[in-house]
């Protein structure tokens, strides 16, 4: 059931196995809180699964922060929308019984996950990060130590380029997160090389 307290509408499914993760589930552009639920499921079978809407409508499709253009964030926004999804994660934890979750963000949802290790590094214990881009250009030292990381980029990407995503991985590596970065063959959609890959990373 969609639940709107806990400043987000979200879903919230709970976890039928003890000792794995929670998913935080962060859909793309023009998703919602149930568009990940089945990869979530896939990925960690009897996870529990917290999936919030993005709060920010472009042309009527939901997303977590504004952009300015194709690749141009307003990086105020990616802030305050960072800080706002960080108080979420704590409200749904207590409210829920929660552990610290591993983010699963696909592109826009990848974007605002990669915001949250960078300005928050307590909310998630670990990220699964989708086609993503680097969300700041310039952001403070953080201590993400030890903190594992999954990006996975696409060769044919054309909305990422090769470059950005390299820097975001980089810059996470600087604040000591175990980043594993791919590409593999494929466009800026998901395919079943990704869900094959995350599921294996998230296993080990």
């Amino acid at each position: 059931m969609t639940n709107s307290a806990l400043g987000f509408t979200h879903r919230f499914v709970p976890g039928t196995a003890a000792g794995t993760p929670p998913l935080l589930l962060l859909h793309g552009t023009g998703g919602d809180e149930t568009d990940l639920l089945s990869l979530g499921r896939s990925l960690v079978p009897g996870a529990a699964l917290l999936a919030p809407r993005g709060p920010v409508l472009e042309n009527g499709m939901p997303r977590f922060f504004r952009r300015l253009a194709e690749g141009v964030f307003d990086e105020a926004d990616v802030r305050r929308r960072a800080a706002d999804l960080a108080d979420f994660v704590a409200r749904a934890r207590a409210a829920y019984g929660l552990a610290a979750p591993v983010a699963v963000g696909f592109s826009n949802g990848a974007n605002i996950a990669a915001a949250l290790l960078l300005l928050h590094p307590d909310v998630l214990a670990g990220a699964v990060l989708l086609r993503p881009m680097l969300p700041l250009t310039a952001s403070a030292p953080v201590d993400l130590a030890g903190r594992p990381v999954l990006m996975l980029s696409g060769a044919a990407d054309p909305i990422v380029p090769a470059a950005n995503a390299a820097a975001l991985a980089q810059r996470l590596r600087d604040g000591g997160a175990r980043v594993s970065h791919e590409t593999l063959p494929t466009g800026h959609g998901l395919s079943q090389a990704d869900v094959a890959r995350a599921s294996a990373w998230l296993a080990a």
